[in-house]
């Protein structure tokens, strides 16, 4: 399939990349050119001007985007990708609000449809092709796009509507945030009491409480500053504004999700934004010192 893949971010060079592998016809487009002009050589992936040149030579695109404002931009901005024509399918796979994918839906152009497809996954997923996909549509929506999905995840699940995905991903990623902080409070907990880090974490990752995550994540939490940033702590605070703001719309009380969000804001004013965000052990070891 000829696909367009829109950012190139710690997540979307991963996926280009393994749609390139399966063999599919990618062409690429970054806001920041160098990113697209360095996966181009890397893979042999075409490289699109702008996101309407991306359009017009796409089946679908797939958009990787960090925000409701950054997404919109890309979709239906100067030279963005509805005012180009040729792609029958928009495939937007970024954490947005349900609200934003609606309207996106709303303005695509006449013949295409919109689809909410997020995932789930860090970076090691995204490079090894690992991804769980949210879909916001039936099955028989995803069917032509099934061989992209493939490519990128193990497991798509499909939700039934439009902006269901996008609810999904809030939701899954409300749990990773708060186990975050519960397992930073778990380890300043044991680390207080003179327990090494690396035996409690040994105990928690032997316990009926361990997550996938904390396994995967284990080298981050025990010495995050030698590792690659794979989520920032700036994102998980976005993430969990989002959830909150579609939890006051929908009356649904989230007590967990508001202690989680205060402290993401008050770790990114002591400049942790751009750290990882396994840095809320970081944060917590020091506001109990």
């Amino acid at each position: 399939m000829r696909v367009g893949v829109a950012g190139l971010g710690r997540m979307g060079a991963h996926m280009a990349r393994n749609l390139m592998h399966a063999g599919h016809e990618v062409t690429v487009w970054n806001r920041s050119a160098e990113k697209a002009v360095a996966l181009s050589h890397e893979t042999g992936c075409g490289m699109a001007q702008t996101p309407a040149m991306l359009t017009a030579g796409a089946e679908a695109v797939i958009t990787m985007l960090a925000d409701d404002s950054s997404s919109e931009a890309v979709h239906m901005g100067a030279d963005g990708l509805f005012s180009g024509s040729g792609a029958r399918w928009f495939v937007e796979m970024g954490t947005m609000s349900p609200d934003h994918i609606r309207a996106l839906a709303a303005a695509s152009p006449p013949g295409a449809r919109v689809i909410d497809a997020p995932v789930s996954g860090a970076t090691q997923a995204a490079e090894a092709g690992q991804l769980m996909i949210m879909a916001g549509c039936d099955e028989d929506t995803a069917e032509p796009l099934m061989p992209l999905f493939e490519a990128m995840g193990k497991k798509t699940i499909c939700l039934g509507q439009t902006g269901a995905g996008a609810v999904m991903k809030l939701a899954v990623n409300s749990l990773i945030h708060g186990i975050n902080q519960t397992l930073a409070e778990a380890m300043t907990l044991a680390e207080a009491a003179d327990i090494m880090p690396g035996d409690a974490f040994d105990a928690i990752e032997a316990s009926a409480a361990c997550a996938p995550m904390l396994k995967y994540r284990r080298p981050l939490y025990l010495n995050e500053s030698a590792h690659d940033v794979t989520f920032t702590v700036a994102l998980a605070r976005k993430d969990m504004e989002v959830t909150a703001d579609l939890a006051g719309k929908l009356g649904v009380a989230m007590p967990q999700g508001h202690v989680t969000l205060d402290t993401l804001r008050q770790a990114e004013a002591q400049s942790y934004a751009a750290r990882d965000m396994a840095a809320i052990l970081t944060f917590m070891r020091e506001a109990n010192k």
